[in-house]
């Protein structure tokens, strides 16, 4: 009796041992995006950039200039680095963080009721976030750089995420969502994981969370009350 308790036992253990193995393989595989995927978050983002310089001039969307400049700058330097510590197609994620505010800075330009009125704080924001980016530059350590960089974007966004907290109607959130959408694709395919290719990709989609939030929080928070 106390064999065939032994036999039965095993042979449990065995099934439970071999599925498990299978489903982590099974996991792994679905885990496992090919690396053309990240043209699909491209195009996302893209569309949604459009869309967002359209409510510039027909739905009161009114981009922070500070805000978006910087968003300009530190991603395309961001690129650089994350393409020198050996990264791939998921820095395209990135480039297009710079990419599309760069539109959306052209355009607002060219209308001058578009853009959100600048105040102190923003100036402070900005110069502050700029020290940042100039660290970046001169430090030669790939990671500690790319931590400047995202300070530097991250203290770019604070006139944004404050605007978008008080005057929600002010911001589109499209060009958010893709922004998450873009590097969450990129993570997924990322086949190097190091601090200096996996790191910006994880703060943009912090960030554009963040600002989603404090464009639909008065929403969320009415429904719930």
């Amino acid at each position: 009796m106390e064999l065939v308790r032994l036999k039965i036992f095993f042979t449990t253990t065995n099934v439970v041992v071999f599925l498990f193995t299978y489903f982590n393989i099974f996991c792994y595989d679905l885990l496992m995006f090919p690396e053309k995927i990240i043209f699909v978050g491209v195009l996302i983002n893209f569309v949604c950039t459009i869309w967002y310089i359209r409510g510039i001039f027909y739905s009161g969307t009114k981009p922070n200039l500070v805000s978006w400049f910087i968003w300009t700058l530190a991603p395309f330097i961001g690129v650089f680095l994350q393409l020198k510590a050996g990264a791939g197609l998921s820095t395209l994620s990135v480039f297009m963080a710079g990419f599309g505010p760069l539109l959306v800075l052209l355009f607002s330009i060219f209308n001058r009721n578009a853009y959100w009125k600048i105040t102190r704080f923003d100036v402070i924001c900005g110069l502050i976030s700029l020290l940042a980016l100039v660290l970046y530059i001169f430090t030669h350590k790939l990671g500690i750089s790319i931590l400047f960089a995202i300070a530097s974007d991250g203290l770019a966004a604070i006139p944004t995420i404050k605007k978008s907290w008080n005057f929600p109607e002010t911001e589109t959130s499209a060009i958010y969502f893709s922004g998450l959408i873009s590097n969450i694709l990129s993570l997924l395919i990322i086949k190097n994981w190091i601090f200096s290719i996996y790191s910006f990709n994880v703060y943009l989609i912090i960030i554009n969370i963040i600002i989603i939030f404090t464009i639909y929080r008065k929403r969320i928070f009415k429904k719930v009350i």
